[in-house]
């Protein structure tokens, strides 16, 4: 079983990241904050799901994310007119930035990629 963990404080888009993985038989555990985040990243997984409009500093949570594991595959995504956002995003990190739209329609996708 694949493990994912995801930094994001918006209920819908956990609602739909948890169903998604259900079908995919992919494990999800959610963070509200970077500590939090932090914490899950003892479960070893493959992903790291970041909302970039979340309100608990998703940018320095990346940046720790970082300094802590370097090897672990980062996808970030935001609304699509968040140009400055998603350069920041991606000097902290991120390996994909993705619009909202685009991440809602690959997810399936993306979820798969971690999968053992």
């Amino acid at each position: 079983m694949g493990r994912v963990v995801a930094l994001m404080d918006d209920l819908f888009f956990q609602m739909k990241l948890a169903e998604t993985a259900k079908q995919l038989g992919v494990e999800v555990k959610v963070a509200a904050n970077g500590e939090a985040l932090m914490g899950l990243m003892a479960s070893e997984p493959k992903l790291v799901i970041v909302d970039l409009n979340a309100r608990s500093q998703p940018i320095a949570a990346i940046e720790s994310l970082r300094q802590a594991r370097k090897d672990i595959r980062v996808v970030g995504f935001l609304s699509h007119v968040q140009r400055d956002l998603a350069a920041q995003a991606q000097a902290a990190g991120c390996d994909e930035v993705l619009p909202r739209s685009s991440f809602t329609q690959n997810l399936a996708a993306i979820l798969s990629a971690a999968k053992d």
